[in-house]
């Protein structure tokens, strides 16, 4: 089941960030975050006041989120896209994590779809999303989704230097 968080999933979110740095701190994953930089606690608290972040739970236990709103980064401004629409038919998925405990499920693939079906649901037919273009596993499952990188952006991103943007999208 996916549903919009609450105050109370506020640490089951930032466990699992945490998870994902321990994971890319020991060589088992790549993602390009920074422990104490980008995602943290605060990250899980600002989406929480905005009130666009979605939880997927598993047997009672939250095993994946993401935020998803029509916040374009600046960044997307050079990304060249398929898509020249007004933003507000733009819904963007942000910073989406799946436990490592549980990878491999197609829980990601999953939390996608809802993505999709969401922005069909709220007419923002184009949907767009970044990953870091060390995540490869990131931009291998949304390709296999039907995912056009629209460009790669070398920035400063979320507290993180040297960071080059893939920046992606899909008409649903």
């Amino acid at each position: 089941m996916i549903r919009k968080a609450n105050r109370a999933d506020i640490p089951d979110v930032t466990t699992i960030f945490e998870e994902i740095l321990t994971e890319e701190e020991q060589g088992r994953m790549t993602v390009g975050w920074m422990r104490g930089v980008y995602p943290t606690a605060e990250t899980t608290e600002a989406a929480i006041q905005a009130g666009d972040l979605y939880v997927m739970e598993k047997d009672g236990h939250i095993v994946a989120a993401a935020r998803i709103n029509q916040q374009q980064v600046r960044e997307y401004a050079v990304a060249d896209w398929e898509y020249d629409v007004s933003d507000e038919k733009v819904l963007v998925l942000h910073t989406l994590v799946v436990s490592p405990s549980v990878n491999s499920r197609g829980l990601g693939r999953e939390f996608v779809k809802f993505y999709e079906e969401l922005g069909k649901e709220t007419g923002c037919p184009y949907l767009r999303m970044d990953t870091n273009e060390k995540n490869v596993r990131a931009r291998t499952l949304y390709g296999k989704l039907g995912y056009r990188e629209a460009g790669i952006v070398d920035c400063l991103f979320n507290g993180i230097p040297g960071v080059h943007l893939v920046c992606l999208e899909k008409k649903v």
